[in-house]
């Protein structure tokens, strides 16, 4: 059951699929047309997922349900087929976990991890470095830890 984004608990569950890069006008359209369609029918052990979605910056794929329900593991196994259907339909990568996201300025950047561990190592990058921690679990953390400095993020450990 889709819902407001805006109207689901400070407890509801999150999932955070960052874009290799940004989306048009056009794709950002069909994109949100297809997680309205699927979000509209997802559902768990037979009952609907009281759920929202923003995608935000052009690039980033932010997914929210609410904790009251048991998600199972079949309905977590669904949605990562819907993203993945996603990223082949729009050539994207949205599942890949070894890119950091970052900002530069007002430029939001997308690059391996590895890379990004160099740029700390280089001091391109700071505890101040704004980055996005697409680790959060729950709309709480989403809405004041997601953006964050460096030395607040798991990312910190680079600057060491």
């Amino acid at each position: 059951m889709l819902v407001n984004f805006n109207d689901l608990s400070d407890t509801a569950r999150v999932w955070i699929y960052p874009c290799s890069r940004l989306l048009n006008q056009e794709e950002i359209s069909h994109i949100t047309a297809d997680i309205s369609q699927y979000l509209s029918s997802w559902a768990s052990h037979g009952k609907g997922v009281k759920c929202g979605f923003q995608l935000r910056y052009d690039r980033f794929i932010v997914i929210a349900a609410d904790d009251n329900q048991h998600i199972g593991g079949c309905s977590l196994d669904d949605l990562a087929h819907f993203i993945q259907a996603l990223e082949q339909k729009y050539h994207l990568l949205l599942l890949d976990k070894m890119n950091v996201s970052y900002r530069r300025g007002n430029e939001i950047c997308y690059i391996p991890l590895s890379d990004f561990k160099k740029l700390a190592q280089q001091k391109k990058v700071d505890e101040e470095t704004i980055v996005f921690n697409n680790l959060v679990t729950n709309l709480y953390e989403y809405r004041h830890f997601w953006e964050t400095p460096m030395s607040n993020s798991w990312h910190n450990r680079f600057l060491k």
